[in-house]
């Protein structure tokens, strides 16, 4: 055979792998709103930048009539490319062929991808369309998975870890979602489920009823196994260019650093936080009136929307964001929002990224219902996460501090490098309401008139104890300042902080509470 005609053989196996599961199988995918795999992760990726790899793999089954049955790629594509300049690795399952099922050499292609992006030390990006473990290859599916949890647990914090969910994500195939950093989910395309009905229609490739599935807003809302939530393909794959953007590519590096920006003018911060310590507002604008160009990308923002994580730039550098937020249940902490918070603070020490608390929290959610569901535990994570971080660590108390909240967040007693408090922040063990009904209590009872006594006691507890100036003066926060200059300590802060060493005792590692 000639030169050329080796060339246009090479071709033509290529376009016959490109077809995937065949034009039918791609037309059903299409009517379901999906891209097919390729189109997925050509939209994902820089133009012209996509690198495919073990396009001609087959799979070696003979068993249930599996050795007649022609599948392109093993359902499943890898390769590498770039996003926003910067390398990835990511592999695509197709839904088109079986289902997108995973069998031994479908497994060996993710797993391959997944040694070359950690040995590479660059990002990993998984989209997920599976009908789960591919049944007729028995335990070698199974062993597969295995293979690829042990994996993502070996890459965790060392590169960022991506699952995209763009279709069913099935049985044991959902735990490698679980154990990467980042989750994105499509409405009424991501399903994410274990057990029941549910994983043998997906199977077999039938309707599955809105009772059955896990869908995107379940797990954006509800369940928390969602950190970003879009309404189309497009809008994930934007978000997840973003978030490349605002992250290192590994461990060993800290995130690029940009052009640095004031916040938009329409941003003030001095106009967002009502002087009345009981009137809420929206922390996101504070956030916003501090950062680069007032932008901020939310982290989970539809699960345990009481406090907010997120990414932002201050003066051109990625840093992280954990805040109260009092328009939700006033800011409390409680058993999901201290989840969600000591797993972000644990993703910015893992990847240099210094943490910016803002404080303004009663403390935590009382209640019977809370303390079975173990805020105990769940409350230690927040402690746990802020002790072990090494990175840069600022925060700011900028109204209400009460309670086990004012260490959990950031304090200084669990070594956040500088600690700011606004002119009207108040730092106690309660609110002043509170706390004169206890202290004061048998002033007020033998009162002439207890409600003037009450309201006069309650006045002398707040300008005793719940002010800033009580901390300052035991060297428990640095500077009280003005609102307005909160971005400018932060901005010298984080200068002062760029090359912070934190020694730790030796040890394996230590035992959170899990």
């Amino acid at each position: 055979m000639s030169e050329d005609k080796k060339v246009l053989d090479l071709e033509q196996r290529k376009q016959k792998i490109f077809c995937g599961g065949g034009t039918k199988a791609i037309e059903k995918q299409k009517a379901m709103g999906k891209l097919t795999a390729r189109e997925r992760i050509i939209a994902l990726l820089d133009k012209d930048t996509f690198q495919e790899y073990d396009i001609f793999v087959k799979h070696d089954n003979i068993d249930f009539g599996m050795q007649d049955k022609d599948l392109p790629g093993d359902g499943v594509i890898i390769g590498t490319g770039t996003i926003c300049g910067s390398p990835v690795a990511v592999f695509a399952q197709d839904f088109t062929v079986a289902g997108g099922s995973l069998g031994f050499m479908h497994a060996r292609k993710i797993t391959k991808i997944m040694d070359y992006a950690l040995n590479m030390r660059i990002p990993l990006i998984g989209i997920n369309d599976s009908g789960g473990a591919r049944i007729q290859e028995g335990v070698n599916a199974l062993a597969g998975y295995g293979e690829i949890f042990f994996r993502n647990t070996l890459s965790s914090g060392v590169i960022p870890q991506i699952s995209v969910i763009l279709g069913p994500c099935a049985g044991g195939a959902v735990y490698s979602p679980a154990l990467t950093d980042f989750v994105f989910v499509v409405e009424n395309i991501s399903k994410m489920f274990i057990t029941g009905p549910a994983v043998i229609k997906t199977v077999l490739g039938e309707e599955i009823s809105d009772e059955e599935l896990g869908g995107a807003r379940v797990h954006a809302e509800q369940t928390g196994n969602a950190h970003f939530f879009a309404h189309s393909e497009d809008e994930c794959f934007e978000q997840i260019r973003t978030l490349i953007s605002m992250l290192p590519a590994n461990n060993a590096q800290k995130a690029e650093k940009v052009a640095p920006a004031e916040p938009l003018p329409q941003y003030k911060i001095e106009d967002v936080v009502p002087a009345d310590p009981a009137q809420p507002y929206d922390v996101r604008d504070v956030i916003k009136s501090i950062v680069d160009d007032s932008e901020f990308m939310e982290v989970m923002e539809l699960f345990a929307a009481n406090i907010v994580v997120g990414f932002a730039r201050i003066n051109g550098e990625t840093v992280g964001f954990v805040a109260n937020q009092p328009l939700v249940l006033a800011g409390v902490l409680d058993c999901d929002s201290s989840d969600k918070a000591a797993r972000f603070i644990r993703f910015c020490d893992a990847f240099n990224i210094p943490i910016i608390t803002l404080e303004d929290l009663p403390g935590y959610l009382p209640g019977i219902d809370q303390e079975h569901a173990g805020v105990i535990r769940h409350g230690a994570k927040m402690l746990y996460a802020y002790s072990e971080s090494t990175v840069a660590k600022i925060t700011i108390i900028m109204r209400k501090a009460y309670g086990g909240g004012y260490i959990a967040m950031g304090s200084r007693h669990l070594r956040s490098d500088f600690v700011f408090a606004w002119p009207q922040a108040e730092i106690a063990v309660m609110g002043a309401e509170g706390a004169a009904n206890i202290i004061f209590r048998k002033e007020i009872m033998e009162a002439e008139d207890p409600k003037e006594m009450r309201r006069l006691k309650i006045q002398e507890y707040r300008e005793k104890f719940a002010n800033p100036y009580v901390a300052a003066s035991k060297g428990y926060i640095d500077a009280v300042i003005a609102p307005a200059e909160t971005r400018k300590f932060i901005v010298d802060a984080l200068k002062v902080a760029a090359s912070k060493y934190s020694g730790r005792p030796k040890k394996k590692h230590g035992l959170p509470p899990f």
